[in-house]
């Protein structure tokens, strides 16, 4: 078994898990997957419907397509397009404000929220979100806050078909309901990364997909 000197964050990553789980128990607004291998959470109408409108529109205005560090978009890896939103817009301040305080995280561990979307035949396909620190962008990544502990991502619209948000070893595929919050803690309890994580934007078969994401990192982003 890895030592935490072998597994760089790992005390934090625990740490943190501990903060956000202890605060999703105690939300009334707050549904937990049925599921042993993960843990994910779901909060319905964290979205007004005109502030999913505002933010489909803010998305349109930065997509450009989507890249995944060595892997780029003519991979077919991930074929959507994304960008980031202006942290300084008063809407995108209030939502992260309000991520924030739902999960119980300090607001400077946030990455800039992203805004993703996409076309029929576009995906993202089954990946992590916490960091491979056996690659070489770890080193970068080490310096600009750490290990991804929690991701959340709101759904803003409606999809005609496909584009379910597929946690492969769960076993579960969330459709997009527009306003829908998704949490989930990229680790286990004891701060080492979880494997069962592993998720997947599905290839959206008839529409369009709006999706925002905010990441947290361990320490201060930069």
């Amino acid at each position: 078994m890895p030592t935490t000197e072998m597994i760089p964050d790992k005390d934090a990553l625990r740490r943190v898990g501990e903060t956000v789980r202890q605060r999703m128990a105690a939300d009334p607004r707050v549904y937990k997957v049925p599921t042993d291998k993960a843990e994910i959470f779901a909060v319905g109408n964290f979205l007004t419907p005109s502030e999913c409108e505002r933010l489909m529109r803010m998305i349109d205005t930065v997509a450009r397509p989507s890249s995944l560090y060595d892997t780029d978009y003519s991979s077919g890896f991930r074929t959507s397009y994304s960008g980031d939103l202006d942290a300084y817009d008063p809407l995108i301040k209030a939502v992260s404000r309000r991520i924030d305080d739902l999960m119980g995280i300090n607001g400077i561990c946030g990455e800039t929220i992203q805004g993703q979307r996409y076309f029929p035949g576009q995906e993202f396909k089954p990946h992590n979100d916490w960091f491979y620190t056996s690659e070489n962008y770890w080193k970068g990544e080490r310096k600009r806050g750490g290990q991804r502990s929690w991701t959340a991502m709101a759904f803003l619209n409606k999809v005609e078909a496909g584009g379910e948000t597929h946690f492969v070893e769960v076993g579960a595929k969330i459709e997009p309901k527009p306003g829908v919050l998704l949490v989930w803690n990229n680790a286990l309890p004891d701060g080492s990364p979880n494997e069962n994580t592993l998720h997947a934007g599905t290839p959206v078969v008839a529409g369009v997909k709006y999706v925002l994401t905010k990441w947290y990192r361990t320490r201060k982003w930069k």
